[in-house]
């Protein structure tokens, strides 16, 4: 007579399929994370230098962590919850640095940042992108529509975002009551990204459909050509699928995205306080400008171990996923973040946030956005093409170096 294996206790089945959730690379974040957390909090008082640098590295890879749990609990929820979350929870990081910067009255810091975190993604990380895709692949293709959809969007939410700024320059009447037309324009902002959502639900069922209805098509050519049933061959084309399966064992349990989600937000505000803290001594220690320090170093940071993902996936030749993730990173800046710190400002004290910013960023934004535009239009890319994104967004850097 068989007998049957010992059952294990709930808690150890608990352990251990969070053990066979987490990823090596989850693990090493995690680590990381908390490693420099704690060096963040007890590197205070040991020069200008080393507590801004180790609160940085801090602030990215809990930016990644924040990342993660908000992808895998949204997975959790559905595709309609993707973008809400996403938008909702995916830029903590960024606004907890820019509302202490506020409080500290940093706010070229704040207005730099905004408009580095949209340069950063649309030329810096897409042109890294298209540079190290199209090195190894020759061209990378992708959807036109949705390249056109996405960047569309973009142009108008800068658009947006910016009339303040023109009103401002052109001495308009609305320029004496630019705290008003901000708030207006916020509130128009985060209005469009609401309708946004069912908009980009549909997209992204669409193009599930079109991908397994294509999968299909050329499974059943195949079979005609090979003499193969269209069985076998659909089984062979569907490989990247299974081991996409195989990737539904690395999905986080919802207890602890949530539990990662709350702590590392926890985190993340506090080390955000001290990353701010360290800013201002660690600029004047290395002569660099609020302008520089935001546009680069803050940008950059809230986005650095994330951003790495739209470069590997391009690196894979998945070009539209990598366009997606890059791309939607900067419509979340200019369609949540922006509005949302005008909106707070008031709230949370120190230096009032507007949509006013200088010349020099509206300008560099605004050519930033139709020259990619222009480039993702014809649905594919090279390596030649990301190397001149990459080469614009270092002079655009170098501009601000002195303020």
């Amino acid at each position: 007579m068989t007998t049957m294996p010992p059952a294990r206790p709930p808690q150890t089945a608990q352990r251990s399929l969070i053990g066979t959730a987490l990823r090596r690379s989850d693990i090493v974040i995690m680590a990381g994370a908390a490693v420099f957390t704690l060096g963040a909090v007890l590197a205070k008082g040991a020069g200008a230098v080393v507590p801004f640098v180790v609160s940085a590295v801090a602030v990215a890879l809990l930016a990644a962590l924040v990342g993660r749990a908000v992808d895998h609990l949204a997975d959790r929820l559905g595709a309609g919850a993707v973008g809400v979350l996403q938008s909702a929870l995916g830029n903590l990081p960024e606004l907890f640095i820019c509302i202490f910067a506020l409080r500290s009255h940093l706010l070229d810091v704040v207005t730099s940042a905004i408009i580095g975190s949209i340069l950063g993604n649309l030329l810096l990380v897409l042109g890294l992108s298209f540079f190290v895709g199209g090195r190894k692949h020759g061209v990378l293709r992708f959807s036109q529509p949705r390249a056109r959809m996405i960047m569309a969007l973009m142009i108008l939410s800068v658009a947006a975002m910016l009339v303040p700024s023109l009103a401002s320059y052109v001495h308009a009447a609305a320029a004496s009551h630019e705290a008003g037309l901000s708030r207006i324009t916020a509130v128009v902002l985060l209005v469009v990204f609401a309708l946004s959502i069912p908009a980009s639900v549909r997209r992204e069922e669409a193009a599930g459909r079109g991908q397994r209805r294509e999968q299909g098509g050329r499974a059943t050519r195949q079979a005609a050509g090979s003499g193969q049933s269209a069985d076998q061959s659909a089984d062979q084309d569907a490989a990247p699928d299974h081991a996409a399966e195989r990737e539904e064992g690395h999905r986080w349990p919802l207890a602890l995205a949530v539990s990662v989600l709350a702590v590392t937000g926890l985190l993340a505000a506090y080390v955000s306080d001290l990353f701010v803290s360290a800013l201002q001594p660690a600029m004047n220690a290395m002569h660099i400008s609020e302008a520089f320090a935001g546009l680069v170093i803050v940008a950059i940071a809230g986005n650095a171990v994330e951003n790495a993902v739209g470069v590997k996936l391009a690196w894979q030749n998945q070009a539209d996923h990598a366009l997606s993730v890059i791309l939607n990173s900067p419509l979340q800046i200019a369609l949540v973040l922006a509005p949302v710190l005008v909106l707070l400002s008031p709230l949370v004290g120190g230096a009032a946030f507007t949509l006013v910013f200088n010349p020099m960023l509206v300008s560099t934004v605004g050519i930033s956005t139709l020259a990619v535009a222009f480039l993702v239009s014809d649905g594919e890319s090279d390596w030649l093409e990301g190397a001149t994104m990459v080469g614009l967004y270092i002079l655009i850097a170098a501009a601000f170096w002195w303020g």
